[in-house]
């Protein structure tokens, strides 16, 4: 793992809580950091996401697509060298399907983020 450029992330969530920070390589895509946040996601919080559908990460007010790596979803403004990156962690809420009544995540196409600035 020498030589490898590494990155230290934390994931704040809605209620400020924090996820890591960890180090990643920064070919780690952004749907790998998803997965790791569902699977590190605290037991003693109520609708947790269940899917990378449900979680949005956003960076800089960015939200990262899920096919693009860590080093092409940073943002070097305002960074510093051995710092901690914070990304924000929002779930897309689940509405029920209006034909079988069953719970569904929203499309990407079709969901909105509503963040506040901290």
């Amino acid at each position: 793992m020498e030589g490898e450029d590494l990155i230290e992330l934390k994931f704040r969530l809605a209620d400020g809580t924090d996820i890591g920070p960890s180090k990643y390589n920064s070919a780690t895509t952004v749907v790998s950091l998803k997965e790791k946040i569902i699977a590190q996601w605290p037991k003693d919080k109520e609708n947790g996401p269940k899917t990378v559908n449900s979680v949005q990460l956003i960076n800089a007010g960015k939200i990262l697509e899920n096919h693009r790596t860590i080093a092409e979803s940073r943002v070097p403004v305002g960074e510093l060298p051995g710092g901690v990156i914070t990304m924000h962690v929002v779930l897309r809420p689940t509405l029920p399907d209006k034909n079988s009544g069953k719970l569904q995540n929203h499309s990407p196409n079709k969901s909105r983020c509503l963040c506040t600035i901290l």
